[in-house]
């Protein structure tokens, strides 16, 4: 039973990957992602059900659009089967148990894992458009508000958890102000947010470890990068750093991790 819960917890993460790369994919360009079919971005056709099965489609389809052949991007099934694995693990870390279900637990998964998809789609998408969307971080901002009344309802002391509510409220603030001023929004004040919404769910010590993760991944990246560009005779593009990707993913590994070692 423990492997048949485990396996409908990987099945739903590859769902909910599904719909990461649709908002992911149409939040940049400020379509709805809660209306409207989705559809090949190659030819635009409405996709069918059994186009839009996570992992199985792509496979089936030989990672190829049904109705026009182009190519489909790797990223999709990428996206589906590493939102699969996050969420499995996450689960398993929390030792779930179908025979001894906690509601405590049940809480702390369902947050959790909004938690996990808003760094998914934050991460998506701040790795294609080096940006991170106000829009994603207020739907961040409200679950956490709804996780710091649940934490109070339990009597915890939550007031290091409104500090950075309020920060990162604060911050959202500066950014729109700055985007209907100047017409453009400040990366820094970004990534920033992005770290307050972060230090609300894990504690600050490994908030500074991820940040340390986060800025060897991208040392490492950098290197590689500079290597390939030096054999292939080729001069390096000036390309913005992802930091807030790589944010994103170290801090899904140290959470995960958290629990492992805490519960």
């Amino acid at each position: 039973m423990e492997l048949i819960m485990y396996f409908l917890i990987f099945v739903i993460g590859t769902l909910f990957g599904s719909f990461f790369s649709l908002a992911i994919y149409r939040m940049p360009i400020r379509q709805s992602i809660m209306h409207g079919r989705s559809y090949c971005p190659k030819c635009n056709h409405k996709l069918e059900f059994l186009d839009l099965i996570p992992v199985l489609s792509y496979i089936l389809l030989g990672g190829k659009c049904r109705y026009c052949k182009e190519k489909i991007r790797g990223r999709y099934i990428c996206l589906e089967i590493l939102s699969g694995i996050a969420f499995l693990l996450f689960g398993m870390s929390l030792r779930i148990n179908i025979y001894n279900l906690q509601v405590e637990n049940l809480i702390y998964f369902v947050f959790g894992i909004l938690f996990i998809s808003t760094l998914f789609i934050i991460g998506g998408i701040e790795k294609e458009n080096h940006t991170v969307l106000n829009s994603v971080l207020l739907f961040g901002l409200i679950v956490e508000t709804l996780y710091i009344i649940y934490l109070y309802a339990l009597k915890f002391n939550i007031y290091r958890y409104v500090i950075y509510l309020f920060t990162m409220l604060i911050l959202i603030l500066i950014n729109t102000i700055l985007l209907k001023k100047k017409g453009k929004e400040s990366y820094a004040i970004q990534i920033l947010t992005l770290c307050s919404y972060i230090a609300i769910f894990i504690r600050e010590e490994l908030l500074i470890l991820s940040i340390i993760f986060t800025l060897l991944l991208i040392s490492i990246n950098q290197i590689t990068i500079n290597n390939n560009s030096k054999k292939e005779i080729i001069e390096p593009k000036n390309k913005n750093i992802a930091i807030g990707f790589y944010l994103c993913v170290t801090n899904i590994i140290t959470l995960i991790l958290q629990n492992y070692i805490i519960l």
